[in-house]
């Protein structure tokens, strides 16, 4: 069943976009050269108690952090450990915040430090097929339609489109329907309507877009090795178009 959200609803999951878009604007500084992973997550976690929220991912079917940090060739749903970001590195952050019983989730991928001309062109690009989904969103269209504007957008450049993992809706929870795949898939086309608000998420590979989930059952990589990309929004279906409730202030 897919959830509208009336004016209080929106209001609430509004405030919680606002948090997390704060959390990405003071966490990006910290991503630097020898900052390690598990310190970002503190501060992420931190950072949500401390405002008055709650980790949404942290247990959420059992996964163990605030953030998901994907680095280089990890696709989505990388745990936050030893290791320590070094100069090229590409991370892609990936958070929620549950405030109040209202959800937000957003990605980003940052380059750290110096990257090179592949990363450079691989996050310009997820970031225009968010970009274009963005732009698809409006009450009448469907959801294939922003899978469409991902799928050309990525394809177009040569790059390569996650199937196996998709957006969604949120708000109410931290995953709803309908689920927004990055290409134009057989499965379900609900209409967009006001009131829906959905998490739009590219996930690009500048290989091919296959992927394979590594022992852990949550870190997800892409088979032939290739870096990829994640940006997401949680964006709502107005009376006249979009309103992106989540941001990022850099």
């Amino acid at each position: 069943m897919i959830r509208r959200k009336n004016n209080e609803q929106i209001e609430g999951i509004r405030k919680s976009c606002s948090l997390l878009s704060r959390l990405l604007t003071e966490i990006r500084p910290l991503v630097q050269p020898g900052a390690s992973l598990l310190g970002l997550d503190e501060f992420a976690r931190d950072f949500i108690l401390r405002h008055g929220g709650r980790p949404a991912f942290l247990g959420y079917e059992g996964y163990p952090a605030t953030l998901c940090l994907s680095v280089n060739e990890v696709v989505i749903h990388g745990i936050p450990d030893e290791r320590r970001l070094a100069e090229g590195d590409i991370v892609g952050l990936d958070s929620g915040i549950d405030l109040g019983g209202y959800f937000s989730d957003a990605a980003v991928t940052w380059a750290v430090g110096r990257v090179g001309p592949e990363a450079e062109r691989l996050m310009r690009v997820t970031r225009e097929c968010l970009d274009k989904a963005i732009d698809a969103v409006v009450p009448g269209a469907r959801i294939h339609d922003i899978s469409r504007a991902v799928f050309r957008q990525a394809t177009g450049a040569g790059f390569g489109v996650v199937r196996q993992y998709c957006g969604h809706g949120v708000g109410l929870e931290m995953h709803e329907d309908p689920q927004i795949p990055n290409y134009v898939s057989p499965g379900p086309n609900p209409r967009l309507l006001p009131g829906m608000v959905l998490a739009i998420e590219p996930m690009i590979n500048a290989g091919t877009g296959d992927v394979r989930l590594l022992d852990d059952d949550w870190t997800v990589v892409t088979l032939d090795g290739s870096l990829s990309a994640h940006y997401e929004h949680t964006v709502l279906v107005t009376e006249t178009g979009r309103e992106v409730l989540t941001s990022w202030r850099f």
